[in-house]
């Protein structure tokens, strides 16, 4: 296997991971589930390469403002929506997710449905990997935070998280915005990295293949979410030797492990240094009883 093409799939896991840690903020910890979360992606995406190519910002400022638009297009979506329970949360946002990529569809000033080509070739595996390290590191610290707390009380009993006085609607708004920011960060990088975007790039089933990701490495997991996008994003190219049954393949591997594994990967568990320490470090000599 060329380097090449390894190169390939640690970029694409680096730019799923960083959509995927926004959502499992808002998923994983805030308790709301998302089936949009593409569209936010798109906003950034084309925000991100616009601002690059049309307004002449420099890449990282162009990234970071792809991940602004998209998290201040969540404040209105998330002013109407996240008074909504359960299942009618997710279907308003799908519906959102679904509405950006028809938008786009007729938008010429951005190709429309035949994309926007010509797009430089700037992201690589270097600036990936900074801004998932970055995206990581900040996530561990917000879980950790007094906001993160608040959060992970919302999600787990929103009545009682009231009572103590938390604001449940501010959380989860803050929830959101951050969630839709790391996702406009990712679309900015998959842009600049195809050279190429196109709205149907942005469907529902990229929406649908996060939140398994979430899902797959643990509910409540930074861990299980890097673990399970890096998986769940290079397995469908491990599985190429099955050609057209890879999909199929894959598939069923994820269903087995969700059965087997109902909890996911880490299941709600990270993975710290001192559990590292007592994995990897020298055992403890047993002392013999004289």
């Amino acid at each position: 296997m060329e380097w090449f093409y390894v190169k390939g799939i640690l970029i694409q896991s680096g730019i799923n991971l960083t959509a995927v840690l926004g959502l499992s903020l808002l998923t994983g910890f805030t308790g709301l589930f998302s089936f949009g979360h593409a569209g936010f992606m798109a906003v950034g995406g084309y925000a991100a390469v616009f601002a690059g190519m049309r307004l002449g910002l420099p890449y990282p400022l162009a990234l970071l403002f792809g991940g602004l638009v998209a998290g201040i297009v969540s404040l209105p979506i998330g002013r109407l929506t996240l008074n909504l329970k359960g299942d009618y949360f997710c279907i308003a946002t799908l519906g959102f997710g679904e509405a950006i990529r028809l938008i786009l569809d007729n938008v010429q000033t951005f190709g429309g449905a035949r994309g926007w080509p010509g797009i430089p070739v700037t992201t690589d595996l270097f600036n990936v990997a900074v801004v998932a390290i970055i995206g990581t590191f900040v996530m561990v610290r917000l879980v950790n935070s007094r906001h993160g707390r608040n959060m992970i009380a919302v999600r787990e009993e929103e009545l009682a998280a009231r009572t103590v006085g938390i604001d449940a609607f501010k959380y989860k708004m803050l929830s959101l915005f951050i969630s839709a920011m790391y996702a406009g960060v990712a679309g900015g990088l998959q842009g600049y990295y195809l050279g190429f975007l196109q709205p149907k790039m942005f469907s529902i089933t990229k929406s649908t293949e996060f939140t398994i990701m979430v899902i797959f490495g643990g509910i409540g997991s930074i861990t299980g979410t890097v673990f399970g996008t890096l998986l769940l994003t290079a397995l469908p190219e491990v599985l190429r030797a099955f050609a057209i049954w890879r999909l199929v393949v894959y598939g069923a591997a994820v269903i087995f492990i969700m059965i087997s594994r109902p909890e996911g990967l880490m299941g709600g568990k990270e993975l710290s240094l001192a559990a590292l320490r007592r994995l990897f470090g020298p055992r403890p000599k047993r002392e013999v009883p004289s």
